[in-house]
């Protein structure tokens, strides 16, 4: 690798080999070790792991991915290893040791079952398998004080590619709105922000107007285009934050979405100078002091990555995929929308309202006898609502049926589906050709022709 680096253009060598201040990425490994930490124990008090992964009896996988599956009670265990992980990735305590686990346990979990799919879910393993790279614990760690030695320095593009990540999200959501429904008519807003009504002063008034509905629209979309560039440019970057608080607690009061605007607001950090930092850093040195913690002199050693050569490479794959990725959509027929074949990791953030109605007909080839499924035989409430407007749900679900029944001794078993979906406040329209034996279709990467086709035009990315 190091003959790579001696072919690489003067400039980028000069980048790779650039020092800065280590207490930026100090402050963003324990915002976001204790960000990680408050997830997983809301998670827990909620009763979520019961209700999502262990009351279920089935679970939607994910393509390739289906030995993936909750272990029972043992499920609490992950859960407690990923909230320990998470706890002394903050601390920088075994650090690498613990961003490890708390990327494989995290990511284990998201995959356990497809329904609990989340934009922001998505980013924390993406994040959390980046800073498995990075030296977080360099500077202000347990660590630091077990080695007796910190780096108040560490190569610049570490820092950088928190900022990358970061930025990618916000350009690619921002380039998912660029699309005729939801700048021009206003959707998925119009049918979400209504429902408002009971928020304080603007509930009745600004929340029922379309022009309301429309200027949210347009300013979320610039919002997330513009928002990585304000904060990198010094002269703005106060005012950007002030922004991004502004519009992640807004979100936050209008939609249930957990702790993901606390995670961007906390993230936003990054982006300021170190002396920012090391005030915050400060903060915390003379909180531990009035609880008499230990302070030894550490010896300030100059930071040296053996592995930069590899890891370097690795990352910009690393990126080089997740710039690629959300286009893949590309690949695919029809409206992306409807099929939502390539919609999943690819910052498509809340663009879309779907709701469904999915019957399934088991029916004996021979004898031409059916039945009904009653899908809450089946599923929670939750996993009908997305199994019924997603077609890989939809022919995953349809295989266990097909599994089932089976095992009940029916023999010589078909079955189809009535489906119709409605989308973005659109009349409903049926999704699944009602002909089609969903038992003969096999899962793949390959464009669903028995989708139906949409009867409508969606302009733009």
């Amino acid at each position: 690798m190091r003959i790579l680096f001696l072919f690489m253009p003067g400039t980028l060598s000069t980048y790779l080999s650039t020092k800065t201040s280590a207490a930026p990425l100090a402050v963003f490994r324990i915002g976001f070790g204790v960000m990680m930490l408050l997830s997983i124990i809301r998670f827990w008090s909620y009763g979520w792991i019961e209700k999502l992964y262990l009351n279920p009896k089935f679970h939607f996988s994910y393509y390739g991915l289906e030995w993936i599956k909750p272990v029972g009670n043992f499920t609490y265990l992950i859960f407690f290893i990923c909230g320990l992980a998470a706890l002394f990735v903050a601390l920088g305590f075994k650090y690498r040791i613990a961003i490890i686990t708390f990327f494989l346990s995290f990511t284990y979990i998201e995959l356990l079952d497809k329904t609990t799919y989340l934009n922001h879910y998505y980013f924390i393993s993406l994040l959390s398998f980046l800073m498995c790279f990075l030296p977080a614990n360099a500077y202000y760690s347990v660590d630091n004080f077990i080695s007796k030695k910190q780096y108040k320095e560490i190569p610049k593009w570490t820092i950088d590619s928190v900022k990358l990540l970061l930025g990618t999200v916000y350009v690619y959501a921002g380039l998912a709105k660029i699309n005729s429904d939801w700048l021009f008519r206003a959707m998925p807003l119009k049918i979400w922000l209504p429902s408002k009504y009971d928020l304080p002063l603007i509930g009745e008034t600004l929340m029922q107007q379309h022009w309301f509905h429309v200027a949210m629209s347009w300013s979320g979309m610039f919002y997330d285009l513009c928002i990585p560039f304000l904060l990198l440019y010094r002269k703005t970057r106060w005012f950007a934050f002030a922004l991004v608080i502004f519009f992640h607690v807004f979100t936050r009061v209008l939609f249930p979405i957990g702790m993901f605007p606390y995670i961007m607001i906390v993230s936003a950090l990054i982006f300021f100078d170190a002396h920012i930092h090391e005030r915050i850093l400060n903060v915390l040195r003379r909180l531990l002091k009035r609880f008499n913690a230990t302070r030894e002199k550490l010896s300030a050693q100059i930071y040296q990555s053996r592995k930069q050569n590899l890891v370097v490479p690795l990352l910009a794959i690393f990126f080089s995929v997740q710039l690629l990725l959300p286009f893949r959509y590309l690949l695919y027929p029809g409206e992306l929308f409807w099929t939502e074949e390539g919609y999943r990791f690819s910052w498509r953030v809340m663009l879309i309202e779907k709701t469904g109605y999915t019957e399934f007909k088991v029916v004996n080839s021979e004898t031409k006898a059916s039945f009904l499924v009653n899908n809450s035989d089946f599923l929670t409430p939750f996993q009908e609502k997305e199994m019924s407007t997603q077609p890989d749900f939809i022919l995953e679900y349809a295989h266990f049926l097909g599994r089932h029944f089976e095992s009940q001794g029916h023999e010589n078993i078909e079955i189809y589906v009535d489906s119709y979906v409605a989308l973005n406040g659109r009349r409903s329209q049926r999704y699944i050709d009602p002909k089609v034996d969903l038992l003969k279709q096999n899962e793949s990467l390959k464009p669903k022709d028995w989708i139906l086709p949409f009867k409508d035009e969606i302009k733009g990315l």
